[in-house]
């Protein structure tokens, strides 16, 4: 097979389709309408946008000039830092790196931190799609638990267990996706004794559904260690086509400083982030209030009815603090693939299961909170009478 030889290794990601979506490409072929409860791409879950105001953020002429800023221009840089301070999060311009995506910002720090074949510290359950910007940066993922005890936290002997001799980083996700368990301070300390830099991830972090004194506001708040804090519009402002993200940078002065200067150079190999959205960044900022707010409303909204479609049904639903999605067990009388292409197959639903996450046993589900109001009703009864 000449793939074998002139391709590489990093990219040879599995395609072949999992149970679930063979059993939903069925259900499509023989022309069954699907309730889609995994929903979560905000411009398709039938939200409010200001839509004149964001195009005419695109208007300027300054939008036509091109300043090659590794970092970003410093007009879109000052507008994170205001935008952030409103989540009463404070820093300054030169901490501040502008990326295409989070997912970029994932990988440039991969690329600063790491060498190939280092490791990577990371949460499970967690989002997949962590396995393929490490794969592709040549870094393999060694997991730390979440534990659930009635609310998801770290297990500190775990995480001590977990940490192996070339670990150059430590990944959190806060909230997480998917268990919506925001970083605690006691379990950031946990975290900081390991020694490492801390990524995280804290893109859910303007949708809590809980109020806790202990979580973070961001994992800057400890300067014990390099922290690089990664956020974006895709989800702060719910407009992940307009590709913009961020890195801040915590931590030790020296150690930050020198960061800094490596990812000067990283950034300006790509200058990957279009000066269109950053001239419109602050107009962005504003005009996506509206959004957030009705997001804030359906999640909320959403979790309600969560609860009440379950609450007679043999489905456990988990404790969560924040996010975009809730956390189902299901009963142990069928395997995980069974209960959810059966779903599909039977009730013409389709949901995440717990294996596309790493939950460590089965079954679970994740329903997405975004999915518009009457699909999620309908949904949660189809799997209430599903479940019997």
């Amino acid at each position: 097979d000449p793939s074998q030889v002139m391709l590489s290794r990093r990219s040879a990601f599995p395609r072949d389709p999992n149970a679930l979506a063979k059993a939903a490409d069925r259900a499509r072929a023989c022309g069954a309408p699907l309730i889609d409860l995994t929903v979560t791409n905000p411009t398709s879950a039938g939200l409010p946008y200001e839509g004149e105001r964001i195009r005419a953020a695109f208007a300027s002429e300054r939008a036509l000039s091109y300043e090659p800023a590794p970092f970003g221009i410093d007009s879109a840089r000052d507008a994170v830092c205001v935008e952030l301070a409103r989540d009463g999060i404070d820093v300054s311009r030169d901490r501040v790196v502008l990326t295409a995506s989070t997912s970029e910002a994932y990988s440039f720090a991969f690329q600063l931190l790491c060498d190939p074949g280092d490791a990577v510290m990371v949460p499970a359950p967690s989002y997949p799609l962590l396995e393929h910007l490490a794969a592709l940066s040549g870094v393999r993922l060694v997991p730390y638990p979440l534990a659930y005890d009635g609310a998801w936290h770290i297990d500190a002997d775990a995480l001590q267990k977990a940490r192996c001799a070339d670990a150059r980083a430590v990944v959190v996700v806060s909230p997480n996706n998917p268990t919506g368990s925001f970083l605690k301070r006691n379990e950031l300390e946990l975290i900081a004794d390991l020694g490492l830099p801390i990524i995280s991830d804290e893109v859910f972090a303007r949708y809590p559904l809980t109020e806790d004194e202990t979580r973070i506001k961001t994992a800057l708040e400890t300067s014990r260690v390099l922290v690089l804090a990664l956020g974006g519009l895709s989800k702060l402002a719910a407009l992940p086509q307009l590709k913009l993200g961020w890195m801040l940078i915590g931590g030790p002065p020296a150690l930050a400083a020198e960061a800094l200067g490596r990812l000067e150079l990283i950034a300006d190999t790509f200058l990957s982030v279009g000066a269109p959205v950053q001239h419109a960044l602050s107009e962005i900022f504003d005009a996506s209030r509206s959004t957030v707010d009705a997001i804030r409303s359906r999640v909320r909204d959403g979790l309600a009815v969560v609860s009440a479609e379950l609450r007679a049904s043999p489905a456990s639903v988990l404790h969560v603090e924040g996010g975009w999605v809730s956390v189902l067990r299901l009963p142990r009388t069928k395997s995980e693939e069974a209960w959810v292409t059966g779903l599909v197959e039977r009730e013409g639903v389709l949901a995440q299961p717990g294996w596309f996450f790493d939950f460590p046993d089965e079954p679970y589900l994740v329903v997405s909170l975004l999915t518009p109001p009457a699909d999620l009703a309908e949904g949660l009864r189809r799997l209430a009478r599903h479940l019997g």
